[in-house]
């Protein structure tokens, strides 16, 4: 009846979930086969996969929670049983069990819960369930329970008061035994009885369960002809185990079920006048980021956590939620800046502090993790500001968890690779280079699977290295790569002026192949957009791959797969494609994940943070991401390149704004990074701002090229007069805004920005007729054309012989359909930084023109563009500093 009932049970649960495949394992340290073959039997019959651990008689505890503790983390098994001889059932072995694989019930949080009666949460043990299963009408009887101690000894005690009995308890040698049995109506007999313990001391009459774990390979010890029943549990407990396994099968399938946020909110309690960013943040006390994670619904085997406050999220996740709908999804755009920055990334963060902290709806951040070198140069971190922060903001500004070492590493180990193969190919011979390249090992010699895939797009089907010809050879072993064309260079998170123009090879080692070469920073690596844009691991495995990093000697592209180093990159980055979970000062979630510049990339945080974030929040909730400087430059780049890899349809566009950028715009004086503000930025000018608003206009126009709604943000400094603040929302609002709201989350965090989510979340519910600006199967040329003409404002464009050069090699290559990511000033809505406002009737000149063929885009150089930022004459560091006393960090900014 009861592998009956159980059968039905996990038959429905597969007719629901027809990937089930539930696996209990067990772990056994005995030599008792009996026992093995029955739980064997009883699995198959109810439709359970059973694998069995056997471990040496004689193993001791350590090594048995050792063979625990790799199943709780094995994704495949979502129960856990022990058959243990009984000296081996410690506290410390059965609680090193998970408790949501806790199949036989006896874990401290297990017998906890059933104490408690939590119904819901607990199993009662199989050996317990099988006595209460063989006993009947309890109520007034007195059960005792002889060797029956530790945790199925108190779960039994348990069950049995609850069913109206009263309980005793005793060893075999305790000297009280036989007038306990005596008095007893029912004897449960843990252990097996030893032989100088007489029957006769049991009361004709007594029911005896024995409940001895090697009752099955023994005879019964006692006479069944002058007692109720002798009954042996050993059976029917493995019965009721496979029951347990089918329940917990069934809450494990709810446990994998999106769930119901159960957020705490931290309370904030803003200072006048504001603090600096480092000592807001280190004023707040940020919750557990495991805590954080259980109450956004993430599982324990979908974080990895680094230290106190920041996790890794496992892109499992989006396996188990793919069925779950998604949420809003919101981008944070901005005007023109000044070189100080406008507050995108202040706006994101008091946006979603606003929606979840003071109006309860599901949010989620998803920032870029900042680079070293704006955080050490001049502009400083990038965690926000004032009351709206990601915290700790000098762990977010520095390290964070790695993601911009890997990408180095890897840049880097690609670079010296390039190097490293014209070297060798310059100085060895066709089979010489063979032998090195395909060693006899052990006497055996073979292809690795890289180099069997090279040959294949050779198209030589050989798999055995003694059979290719000569000419197989010279074509296997050669890639020439013409030096001239190396577009790969080496990057450094450090912004270091002297790097951008080097010479390589100048050791006599390398034999006089000298060369010109440059560091990017690393931000620039087309890593870091593969990162920013990749869909899985197997993915970014492949654009990996498909990096080109120079052309050979006949004018054919050379790839990051044709060097063989596509698996190594892979394995420098397999937890840098991994969101990183921190939050903001009022305890609401961020995912924080890949930083590419806009200016000289795309300028996005990842897709992949995204798409995890989106089924978190649920149907109703609001992802906010942002995009890099202004909308012309950031905003185009998330929809024609972001958008089009993720396949996601944004709801809302924010886009931010400043009455200083909007003056600067409307022709006041120049603003200067470290130099204090002059008077028309301090003084109300409502002239200057009225004619600044020009900029702002263009950039809802160029957001309405997408027909998505747009809400004007106005980042207000205390500076900013009402009556320009007015000023500034009318004219968005008669420029084609959704809404147009003043914003005070830099001082008063979440509840300054309270007003911008009511008007997001009424935005996002408006029409969404999304679409791309241009189509792919364009020429490169016109691509760069439209958006140069309907972006910019410029006249026309006007490509270098270079850079025509360039197009036309792409487009012989085959890459010609593929988006366009402009690298240019984010200074100016044209290539001239000094222009502000809206400049109109110039040409745009295109210096050159690269690939980024494992990201998907094609990126033109818009007059003179660097990809190493170099250091002021004042450089943020000279402020940087730590105590050695306490270890805290000073002068972040």
């Amino acid at each position: 009846k009861i592998t009956e009932n159980a059968k039905k049970s996990l038959a429905s649960l597969k007719r629901e979930n027809p990937q089930l495949e539930p696996t209990l394992a067990i772990i056994q340290a005995h030599n008792d086969h009996l026992i093995q073959e029955i739980n064997k039997d009883f699995a198959k019959e109810v439709g359970l996969r059973v694998i069995h651990i056997c471990l040496p008689e004689g193993s001791s505890k350590d090594e048995i929670v050792s063979e625990i503790l790799r199943l709780n983390e094995d994704p495949n098994v979502q129960g856990l049983a022990l058959d243990l001889p009984e000296s081996l059932y410690s506290s410390k072995v059965l609680n090193a069990v998970k408790p949501e694989k806790d199949v036989d019930g006896l874990s401290d949080v297990n017998l906890g819960r059933l104490v408690r009666g939590d119904a819901y949460d607990y199993l009662i043990p199989p050996t317990v369930c099988a006595v209460m299963e063989l006993l009947e009408d309890l109520g007034g009887k007195t059960v005792l329970l002889v060797g029956a101690g530790g945790a199925e000894g108190a779960a039994l005690q348990c069950m049995l008061q609850r069913e109206g009995a009263a309980t005793m308890s005793c060893q075999w040698k305790a000297p009280q035994l036989r007038t306990k049995l005596h008095h007893a109506d029912v004897v449960v007999a843990g252990s097996s009885k030893p032989d100088d313990v007489p029957v006769s001391w049991i009361k004709p009459g007594t029911t005896i369960i024995s409940c001895s774990r090697d009752l099955l390979s023994e005879k019964h010890s006692y006479d069944q002809q002058n007692y109720a029943a002798e009954n042996a549990v050993g059976s029917l407990a493995i019965a009721m185990r496979m029951q347990n396994m089918v329940k917990n099968t069934e809450r494990w399938i709810q446990s994998q079920q999106y769930r119901k946020w159960d957020l705490r909110c931290l309370k904030l309690q803003p200072l006048s006048p504001v603090p600096s960013d480092i000592e807001i943040s280190r004023a707040q006390s940020p919750k557990a980021v495991d805590v954080l994670a259980k109450e956004i619904g993430l599982l324990t085997d979908e974080i990895e956590i680094y230290g106190q406050t920041k996790a890794k999220v496992r892109l499992s996740l989006l396996e188990r939620l793919k069925d779950q709908p998604d949420g809003k999804y919101v981008l944070v755009a901005g005007i023109t800046p000044t070189p100080l920055g406008e507050g995108k990334s202040t706006v994101t963060i008091g946006l979603v502090q606003a929606l979840t902290a003071h109006l309860n709806i599901n949010s989620f951040a998803c920032l870029r993790q900042p680079s070293q070198g704006p955080t050490f140069g001049v502009k400083g971190g990038a965690a926000g500001g004032g009351y709206a922060q990601v915290i700790p903001m000098e762990e977010f500004n520095l390290h964070l968890t790695g993601d911009i070492h890997a990408i180095t590493a890897a840049n880097n180990l690609l670079a010296a690779a390039i190097d490293a193969r014209i070297l060798h190919e310059n100085t060895q011979s066709d089979k010489a280079l063979y032998n090195r390249l395909v060693p006899v090992v052990n006497g055996v010699r073979g292809f690795s699977a890289i180099q069997l895939a090279r040959l294949r797009r050779l198209g030589i089907n050989k798999t055995d290295p003694g059979t290719l010809t000569e000419e197989e050879i010279g074509k296997f072993v050669r890639l020439d790569i013409d030096p001239s064309t190396i577009t790969w260079q080496r990057v450094v998170d450090t912004n270091d002026r002297f790097l951008r123009k080097i010479t390589v090879g100048q050791a006599n080692t390398e034999k006089g192949f000298v060369r010109q070469a440059q560091f990017d920073i690393a931000v620039a690596s087309e890593i870091m957009a593969i990162l920013a844009l990749t869909t899985s691991l197997q993915d970014m495995k492949e654009r990996l791959g498909k990096m080109v990093v120079a052309n050979d000697k006949k004018g054919e592209p050379v790839t990051a797969e044709d060097l063989g180093v596509t698996g190594a990159l892979a394995v420098l980055m397999k937890d840098a494609i991994k969101p990183t979970l921190m939050q903001t000062l009022e305890g609401t979630p961020v995912f924080v994940h890949a930083g590419p510049f806009a200016n000289i990339a795309h300028g996005n945080s990842s897709v992949l943070a995204d798409k995890i974030a989106l089924k978190l929040v649920g149907e109703k909730g609001f992802v906010v991401t942002e995009a890099g400087f202004g909308a012309d430059i950031g905003m185009e780049k998330f929809f024609n390149i972001k958008c089009r890899a993720s396949g996601l349809i944004p709801s809302v566009v924010v886009l931010v704004a400043t009455v200083r950028a909007l003056k600067m715009h409307g022709g006041g004086p120049n603003v200067t990074a470290g130099v204090p503000l002059k008077k028309e930025y301090t003084e109300e000018n409502l002239q200057l701002v009225a004619d600044g608003c020009c900029n702002l206009q263009k950039q809802i126009q160029i957001t309405q090229l997408f027909g998505v709604p747009v809400v004007v943000a106005l980042n207000v400094f205390k500076t900013d007069s009402p009556a320009e603040v007015d000023l500034v929302c009318k004219i968005a609002k008669q420029s084609g805004a959704f809404d147009a709201v003043p914003c005070n989350h830099w001082s008063a965090g979440g509840r300054g920005a309270v007003k911008l989510a009511q008007a997001v979340e009424k935005a996002a519910n408006q029409k969404n007729s999304f679409k791309y600006l241009y189509s792919l199967e364009l020429p490169i040329v016109e691509k760069i054309r439209i958006i140069a003409q309907k972006v910019y404002g410029a006249q026309d464009i006007e490509l270098s012989p270079a850079a025509q050069s360039q197009v036309d090699c792409y487009t012989r290559q085959g890459f010609e359909n593929l988006p366009i990511c402009m690298a240019k000033t984010h200074l100016s809505l044209s290539h001239q930084p000094e222009r502000k406002g809206v400049p109109t009737g110039f040409i745009l000149p295109i210096s050159d023109v690269r690939a980024s063929i494992g990201a998907g885009f094609i990126y033109p150089l818009v007059g003179t563009m660097s990809t190493m930022p170099g250091l002021p004459t004042r450089p943020c560091f000279y402020d940087i500093d730590i105590d050695p006393i306490t270890e805290q960090v000073k002068g972040l900014f």
